[in-house]
């Protein structure tokens, strides 16, 4: 009886199995996720709101839908729902795996305290996001008939291996006995949305297509639903679309690209209002956006000012300490997150470690030898950073002289020969930024700064530069970071006057390090120029400051070449 049990069970779990596989290989099956309209209304709807009719007169030509083919047309409401579980058998997991789809906004709402407020802040950050990532170059614009090919300029783009209907095809000509255009491209295909009678249609589905027809408002029409499906997939790049009639040529470009993830931060900060001899302000958790990184070496005197000058005004905020002492000494207390690296690992390296580890929206940059003051406001940064595209703002340093430096530059590139470009940084600034007016726009600031974390974590610091390097962050930066510069915000820079003999062990060693100059560092700086950033020439008007050094190769530049 028992064997008859187990024979009847393994007969039973290969015809399930084998049921199983004959259902994942039968034609017509789909383990995606249903993006299929429900009703045909959805797709008229979709190509109503999508076809904007540039040529008058062609509103009341019929169209015929091609189903098959719109469906496959963004619709923008998205919808992510999980693969229903119609069986179980064993391993159906893996011969049958199901979309998994997860509702984040109900998973975190639903636990939230006051969900309707953080909804808000995030749609606001959002609304932020967006006005600084806006590029005027997206918005479509359509060529008026001039050649009398009718076409779409700018603003044109499609998801990678997706469908999108081509804007503001026509063609205006004289009436003659055939009408004809034709389509090419290199990176997809061409299709029709919906068909219109007495058009002919060939290349569907392929790279190049003709259109055809004896009447033009008929042409016009039907070029109203020509679509273009991307082919080949790749994260950013275009394809060169060429449009032409019978004896004109045009081109337009469509861009393929994942469309940009936002990087929102969730602050969770109160931003409380009031009225104040008619001033509406804002008030800034500053505990919460910001996080203050900094690099120390052999200056533990220096940082324990740093840190007690900052906790006198900001007594809760993060501050992110990167460590590379040969014997480190502890550095503790609330709100400190201290690093150890390898010894004299280097100044920029040790910028990375601190700014890899800022979870916060911005991160502040300060040199260990600095220290805050009444003057020191940070809220005044946000502020900036909040109501501008800006993505880094720089504030000033006070020397113990007396004199405030803000270090501001502006950065260019000359496009050059075989042996690179020239690289042009200038002392001064683009213009000032209008409603503050003690602050502007620059290529690169001072060591004291305040920028956006992803932004800042976007670029980056090359770890190669050990023992002096500023400019060169902007210079990776340059085109990716919107930089402004304020001279109201300021910080104090501690004392380096010291008598030889007054010198301690430590402040010798730490001059040894930062100040030589071995033929190795010199090396990779002229590296980092000439291999990394393809620089030719380096020209600069570099006021060299107190406190402010400069790499070996734009000093070298200042002696060696014939500024303009």
């Amino acid at each position: 009886m028992r064997a008859k049990y187990k024979k009847w069970l393994g007969v039973s779990l290969v015809s399930g199995l084998l049921v199983a596989l004959l259902y994942a290989w039968s034609p017509g099956t789909s383990s995606g996720v249903e993006i299929r309209p429900r009703q045909e209304s959805l797709i008229k709807e979709l190509l109503k709101g999508k076809i904007q009719d540039p040529i008058s007169g062609n509103h009341d030509i019929v169209y015929h839908i091609k189903e098959d083919l719109a469906c496959r047309l963004a619709q923008n409401t998205c919808v992510c729902l999980p693969d229903e579980e119609t069986f179980q058998l064993p391993f159906s997991n893996l011969l049958f795996p199901r979309v998994w789809a997860h509702n984040f906004e109900l998973a975190f709402l639903e636990s939230h305290p006051d969900s309707k407020d953080i909804k808000h802040h995030r749609a606001e950050e959002y609304s932020n996001f967006q006005k600084r990532t806006y590029n005027p170059a997206d918005v479509p614009i359509v060529a008026e008939a001039n050649s009398p090919l009718q076409y779409p300029t700018q603003g044109v783009e499609v998801r990678p291996l997706k469908t999108i209907i081509i804007p503001g095809l026509g063609l205006k000509e004289e009436t003659r006995s055939n009408h004809m255009v034709y389509l090419t491209a290199s990176l997809g295909t061409f299709d029709v949305a919906a068909t219109v009678d007495g058009v002919s249609v060939k290349g569907e589905g392929e790279k190049h297509m003709i259109l055809s027809s004896p009447v033009l408002s008929t042409l016009n029409r039907q070029l109203q639903f020509v679509t273009y499906t991307n082919t080949v997939f790749h994260p950013k790049t275009a394809d060169i679309v060429q449009f032409a009639s019978d004896g004109h040529k045009s081109f337009f470009v469509i861009k393929v690209g994942h469309g940009t993830i936002p990087k929102l931060y969730n602050t969770g900060y109160q931003r409380g209002s009031c009225l104040c001899v008619f001033l509406f302000y804002l008030e800034y958790n500053i505990s919460a956006l910001v996080t203050i990184a900094t690099k120390t070496f052999l200056r533990y005197d220096k940082l324990k000012d740093l840190i007690d000058s900052i906790r006198q005004y900001y007594p809760t905020v993060t501050i992110v300490i990167a460590d590379d002492n040969e014997h480190p000494q502890p550095v503790t207390g609330p709100h400190i997150e201290h690093y150890i690296m390898p010894f004299g690992k280097g100044w920029f390296a040790g910028r990375n470690l601190a700014v890899s580890q800022v979870t916060t929206k911005y991160v502040l940059w300060v040199d260990d030898d600095f220290f805050f003051t009444a003057n020191t406001k940070l809220e005044r940064m946000v502020d900036i950073l909040e109501k501008t595209t800006l993505d880094l703002v720089g504030g000033a340093v006070r020397e113990v002289t007396g004199y405030t430096a803000t270090y501001r530059h502006t950065i260019s590139v000359e496009e050059g020969g075989e042996e690179g470009d020239c690289l042009h940084i200038r002392n001064g600034y683009y213009h000032v930024i209008e409603g503050y007016p003690n602050c502007v726009v620059a290529d690169a600031v001072i060591n004291f700064f305040m920028g956006r974390t992803d932004k800042v974590q976007e670029v980056g610091f090359n770890p190669r530069l050990a023992r002096h390097g500023h400019l060169e962050f902007f210079i990776d930066a340059l085109g990716s970071i919107h930089i402004g510069s304020c001279s109201d915000i300021i910080v104090n820079h501690a004392s380096k006057i010291k008598l030889p003999w007054s010198k301690t062990d430590s402040q010798k060693a730490y001059e040894k390090f930062r100040y030589s100059s071995s033929s190795a560092d010199n090396y990779i700086h002229k590296e980092v120029f000439y291999f990394k950033n393809r620089a030719f020439l380096a020209f600069s008007r570099l006021r060299i400051l107190s406190g402010v050094r400069p790499s070996n190769l734009l000093i070298s530049s200042l002696k060696k070449l014939r500024l303009p």
